[in-house]
């Protein structure tokens, strides 16, 4: 059987939490395989993987729980080898650069912030804002809500002057999150969020970065940030 890779560790005494399970049905037992001075968290790997929301959950729960103990770093959902002897292989192979990428998040969670717009807020900031929008809107209503293209031409311009509020508060929200940051990744883009990005942050600056957050949100009510974490720090490792 193939062995899932969950993280690695530094040492080769790993403490893990008794009985911790990790992906599978049923939920495979986690070991931990030693080799170069490292610990690769792993457990047996199903035969068949996919990213149900059941393994993804399992496999951000060892992190979690074995992150409690010991600085880890993360390896994404699907980290697959053929063996554990293949995995000390690698682990001696890469010794070097997995102690490096160690030292450097030592003490580093990372937070995910998917920015979205409130609409009606956003609606009527850019109304506020647009002379020209409100001059239509105030026509279209005199003339008994406008004819089909005035409304079709009032639409795209609303659209346009959404999506340069979406730039504005892009660069708002990083401008005032990143200082608090040592280091930042942007995130897939989607339709459902104008902002994706994670940020690398000191554990006892957390606070702080939430503080930050709730500000954002108060002075400036158009904003929704939804915020993922502390999160072991998947975005920073290379």
């Amino acid at each position: 059987m193939t062995t899932y890779v969950y993280g690695i560790a530094r040492g080769d005494r790993t403490e893990l939490p008794e009985g911790l399970t990790g992906i599978g049905d049923p939920p495979a037992p986690v070991r931990v395989v030693t080799g170069a001075g490292l610990s690769a968290v792993v457990s047996d790997c199903p035969g068949e993987l996919r990213p149900k929301r059941r393994d993804l959950l399992a496999h951000q729960r060892v992190l979690t729980e074995v992150g409690r103990r010991a600085t880890v770093l993360p390896m994404r959902f699907g980290s697959v080898s053929d063996s554990d002897e293949q995995v000390r292989t690698v682990l001696a192979e890469h010794s070097d650069r997995y102690e490096e990428q160690l030292d450097r998040l030592t003490g580093r969670v990372e937070y995910n912030i998917k920015v979205v717009h409130h609409e009606d807020a956003v609606l009527h900031l850019v109304l506020a804002e647009n002379t020209e929008l409100r001059t239509l809107a105030e026509a279209n209503r005199a003339d008994g809500g406008g004819s089909y293209e005035q409304r079709l031409r009032f639409g795209e311009l609303v659209a346009q002057a959404v999506r340069e509020r979406e730039a504005h508060d892009a660069a708002l929200v990083r401008g005032a999150l990143a200082p608090l940051a040592e280091g930042e990744r942007p995130g897939p883009e989607s339709a459902g969020w104008f902002l994706n990005v994670s940020f690398l942050v000191d554990e006892d600056a957390g606070g702080r970065l939430l503080a930050e957050v709730g500000r954002l949100e108060k002075e400036h009510p158009q904003l929704d940030l939804k915020v993922h974490g502390p999160l072991p720090p998947y975005s920073f490792v290379e």
